[in-house]
């Protein structure tokens, strides 16, 4: 992952878009899903057969080659699409996902990953059930008001380094997943990506922490219970904890980078003020539409991401052990599940009439209500492995798209999308980002994290039986 690779994959993606790119543009980003058959979804699930099976069958090429296996499954998309559909279908449609979705994408996940790694806390934490609950619940706390990815961002560093005198310290890791990274981010737009959707389509700002609370209550609490006890049982097994600790005691906890909380601060402000400043100025590109409040937003992101760098001691940088590895494997792995994902989210939105129709009737009771059960588990399961905003928006619309009808008269559902969007985007690696970010870090710092599958069995036998006693209590 040197600086030649990544300017070799960038300008893979330019060259790409050069290729496709014709002189007369369409002005639509979007095309009819309805008219594209299922295998146009087959370089999107082999984006998602290579994230779980080649770090098992093929480390070695996977840990040196993941971002050329990413864009080789973006170009079996896009050139088959170029071929049948048109260069000038492919080129609006590759732009949209680029410069809608992935570029503020990334453009935020940099600047809460370079903030965040910018604090040092200070001093050494001795990891134990106790200690490592209150970890979670206060990341938990935080994941609401900075984003599911500042607060992992923030805490996922202090709490390897609290841990690395134990024998077992993964589960500590996927449990960190489940709370902080995913379940945590469900009572604020500023949360998760999913919310903040809904509050730019006109969902009010604590709508989802006076609709959802309880459920996340009852997860927040299930899963540190759980986790205390798992906890207890590994902290209490013989020679867990080793005599030796990595890191010394050296005073009182403390924080260095203060400077950085300010910076976490500005980027809530300029996200919270990019949904609620509408502005009639704007531009196109390709038929993708730049609002002035999101180009705002994105510029002082990365202003505020070079600030960072440049006033954040290279010593705290140091004590964090802070690297680009885990950015740099999230950006690649996610420019190729963003252009991958197209044609499935466009078949998605062709509703009934498209090839995933089945899907769409499903959430439907037989007199044509909505069926918030339904809605929460097929929401939540296609957040498992695809991009939970987009689904969030699909179901959002399926359910009539109307945030004063879907706030009142169908608040039931509205609340069962938002709770499956956020809740089981933590059943995978791929469901919500910092799932991979904490998962790059902890094995940047030697955590041996399970594999795809691996996680994928600790959340089903920890998550689902709570999502089903979710949907028995609330959304049936």
């Amino acid at each position: 992952m040197n600086c030649t690779m990544n300017r070799s994959f960038v300008f893979r993606v330019i060259l790409i878009a050069a290729l496709l790119i014709q002189p007369q543009w369409a002005l639509a980003a979007d095309f009819d899903g309805s008219q594209l058959a299922v295998w146009w979804s087959v370089p999107f699930v082999g984006v998602l057969l290579s994230i779980a099976l080649l770090p098992l069958l093929a480390a070695q090429f996977w840990h040196h080659h993941y971002g050329k296996v990413a864009a080789f499954w973006a170009l079996a998309f896009l050139l088959p699409f170029a071929f049948f559909y048109g260069t000038t279908a492919a080129a609006t449609g590759l732009v949209h996902a680029l410069v809608a979705e992935y570029i503020p994408f990334v453009i935020l996940l940099t600047a809460l990953f370079t903030v965040a790694g910018g604090i040092h806390i200070r001093g050494n934490l001795h990891g134990g059930p106790g200690l490592n609950t209150a970890i979670l619940a206060i990341g938990a706390v935080l994941a609401s008001f900075m984003g599911t990815t500042g607060a992992s961002m923030l805490l996922i560093r202090p709490l390897i380094r609290a841990n690395d005198n134990r024998q077992h310290k993964a589960h500590v890791v996927v449990f960190f997943i489940f709370v902080v990274s995913n379940v945590g981010g469900s009572l604020t737009p500023l949360g998760d990506p999913p919310l903040f959707l809904g509050f730019l389509k006109g969902v009010d700002f604590f709508w989802t922490v006076k609709h959802i609370f309880p459920e996340t209550l009852f997860m927040l609490g299930s899963l540190l219970a759980i986790f205390y006890a798992l906890d207890w049982w590994y902290y209490h097994h013989k020679e867990e904890v080793q005599k030796f600790d990595p890191t010394p005691d050296t005073g009182r906890i403390g924080f260095d980078g203060k400077v950085n909380f300010l910076l976490l601060v500005a980027i809530m402000g300029f996200v919270l003020l990019s949904g609620a400043w509408k502005s009639p100025v704007g531009f196109e590109v390709m038929g993708t539409p730049v609002a002035l409040p999101s180009l705002v937003r994105d510029v002082a992101l990365v202003l505020i991401t070079l600030a960072s760098l440049k006033l954040t001691a290279a010593r705290v940088h140091e004590a964090n052990q802070f690297s680009w590895a885990p950015m740099l494997e999230v950006a690649k792995l996610f420019a190729g599940i963003f252009l991958t994902i197209i044609p499935v989210i466009a078949m998605l939105k062709a509703g009934v009439n498209g090839p995933f129709g089945a899907v769409v009737a499903l959430v439907t009771r037989p007199d044509g209500s909505p069926d918030p059960a339904m809605y929460f588990w097929a929401t939540g399961a296609l957040s498992s492995f695809l991009d939970n905003a987009p689904t969030y928006l699909v179901f959002f619309n399926t359910a009539g798209g109307d945030p004063a009808v879907l706030m009142t008269t169908l608040a039931p559902t509205l609340a069962a999308i938002s709770a499956g969007a956020v809740f089981m985007g933590a059943n995978t690696y791929i469901g919500n980002a910092p799932n991979m970010m904490v998962k790059a870090v902890a094995e940047d710092r030697g955590v041996k994290m399970p594999s795809f599958f691996g996680y994928m069995a600790w959340s089903g036998a920890v998550l689902l039986p709570l999502f089903a006693v979710v949907t028995v209590i609330w959304f049936r």
